[in-house]
Formats: C-alpha cells, structure tokens, sequence
C-alpha cells in the first residue's frame, strides 16, 4: 500500500511539471496580447510582447532546489534552457 502511494504520489509531481511547460505559458500570452484599443496585436508588437510574456513566465520558474530564486548565471542559463524547451 505504501509503495502503491510513492507511485501515485510521483506520477502527480511529473504531471504538475509538464503542466507548467512554456507551451502551456505561449497559449496564456497569445491570449493576452491585445493592443490599448482592445484588437489583438500583430506582427512585430506581437513577437516582442510574446518574447517578454514568455521569458517573464520563465523568470518565475527559475527558483532553485530549496526555493529561493536564482541569480547571475544560474538565472540566466536556467531561463535559456526553459525559452528553448
């Protein structure tokens, strides 16, 4: 029984995972890329807010193990690596 809830137990932490992939944060950030006039944004205004939409969503995840945020390279490499995935 106690292994049978390790299993489930893991299965659910690898799910919340992928649910937090950029995939999932490009579809939230489509969304909100609407101009001051209420029309969806286009071309060049809407790759760069996509861009900031998506890295600021990144910023977030870049915590370390124990929870803190991370910082200098560390961010850096870690923000690399989720834009790219």
């Amino acid at each position: 029984m106690k292994r049978l809830f390790v299993a489930v137990m893991g299965s659910l932490c690898v799910l919340s995972a992928y649910a937090q992939t950029p995939a999932s944060v490009s579809g939230s950030c489509a969304a909100k890329a609407v101009g001051k006039n209420g029309k969806a944004l286009a071309g060049a205004a809407k790759t760069s807010f996509m861009k900031k939409c998506e890295q600021t969503a990144c910023e977030a995840q870049a915590v370390s193990k124990n929870g803190k945020p991370l910082s200098g390279a560390a961010k850096n490499a870690s923000i690399k690596k989720c834009m790219a995935s």
